[in-house]
């Protein structure tokens, strides 16, 4: 490596005798130009997700609403990588149905909510870390494709970012190399510990650094996203996981990405930060207004059952808002009573309208509740019109 590298406030390029550039970011956190601008928009972000927490400890089962948005992160952070699961071939798989998507996708979306749900387990005993980012990483990339990158472990080797096919000369951006990785997450980790920035301004720094270090041969950037949701819930800004921007950044992704290497390429990291910022408002106010309407449609329900001798039903109920997709089977596995009991409680809700049958197999048919897959499935149910470009500070 060259003895002298580029300097620069935001982190340093280093040449090798190949011809290519290396960026090493600057240990976090950043000099930062708290303008009219981004306070404005971290009060906007900040009052959003405010009501998105009270609104989860206001509804009476906001727990129901953990494993469809979990689901719903995976599809969307999954094909932001190129992958196209869609969340009901996602939820007929997690059901025990037939997709109909090839089978590596499917698997590494359904990693991405094991590896999700992993983290939030540990968060319990284990402080986010360079170890816990690595166990989530082995979950994340166990069995698929990018097994070849060793899972959970960081990387031995270059790798850079470009168009598909790219050789490293021609990378839109190259990464620390792995002499440089540990100079690097040393002062990443110590970072994941600071508390005295505003946790969404150190939960946006953390995103950008991490994927400016891109400390793995693959899955950086859905590690870099799963790191999002464990960092608001340790830092106890939500209650519970109910708030993830894949959907923001799959939405702007070109934006995303423009961001990103504008960090690395200007230090701009106060048009990231207001770029992130809004995207916080916008999910936490989609996540708003979904949970409001979905809580509705499990009202309808109860509504169109009332006066009936519920008993297994209204358990089941409770299944379908988890997850549209069930047999009955499932059901009773899930809720430990008899093939026959669990089958009486899905005839029931299919009597009231609320599931019926996929297609036409008669053993182990899939039932869906479709209107609660239509919920889920809609586009963002807030904030629908996003701004192409972030306007001037």
């Amino acid at each position: 490596m060259s003895s002298n590298p580029s300097r620069a406030p935001h982190g340093r390029t280093i040449r090798n005798s190949s011809g290519y550039a290396a960026f090493l970011p600057a240990p976090l956190p950043p000099p930062i130009a708290w303008d009219r601008a981004l306070v404005a928009d971290l009060s906007a972000a900040d009052r959003a997700i405010g009501r998105l927490a009270g609104e989860g400890r206001r509804l009476r089962n906001p727990h129901l609403f953990i494993k469809p948005f979990v689901h719903r992160e995976a599809v969307l952070s999954s094909r932001i990588e190129g992958t196209r699961t869609t969340l009901g071939e996602l939820l007929v798989a997690t059901a025990g149905g037939t997709a109909g998507r090839a089978s590596a996708d499917l698997e590494e979306v359904s990693n991405y909510v094991a590896a999700l749900e992993h983290g939030l387990e540990r968060l319990s005993s284990l402080p986010l870390s360079l170890r816990l980012i690595r166990e989530l990483h082995e979950r994340l990339m166990r069995g698929v494709r990018g097994d070849t990158a060793s899972p959970g472990e960081f990387r031995r080797s270059q790798n850079w970012i470009g168009p598909p096919g790219c050789s490293l000369s021609e990378a839109i951006y190259v990464p620390p190399p792995p002499a440089e990785l540990l100079s690097c997450l040393d002062p990443f980790e110590h970072f994941l510990h600071d508390d005295t920035l505003p946790p969404l301004i150190h939960t946006g720094l953390v995103h950008a650094q991490f994927e400016s270090i891109h400390p793995f041969l693959d899955g950086n950037g859905r590690v870099g996203r799963l790191l999002i949701t464990l960092l608001l819930v340790e830092r106890a800004v939500l209650p519970s996981p109910l708030l993830y921007l894949s959907a923001y950044f799959e939405a702007t992704r070109e934006l995303y990405y423009e961001h990103l290497l504008a960090v690395t390429r200007d230090g701009a990291w106060e048009r990231w930060l207001r770029y992130f910022l809004r995207g916080l408002k916008a999910q936490a106010e989609d996540a708003v207004e979904r949970m409001e309407q979905i809580d509705g449609l499990l009202e309808n329900w109860r509504e169109g059952l009332a006066g009936a001798r519920l008993g297994r039903p209204k358990e089941v109920l409770r299944l379908f808002a988890e997850n549209p997709f069930w047999t009955v089977r499932g059901v009773a596995g899930e809720l430990g009573v008899a093939y026959t009991t669990a089958q009486r409680a899905v005839e029931r809700l299919q009597a009231a309208g609320i599931v019926s049958p996929v297609g036409s197999a008669k053993r182990n048919r899939v039932y869906c509740a479709r209107d609660m897959l239509a919920m889920l499935e809609a586009p963002r149910a807030a904030a629908r019109s996003l701004p192409e470009a972030l306007p001037p500070s």
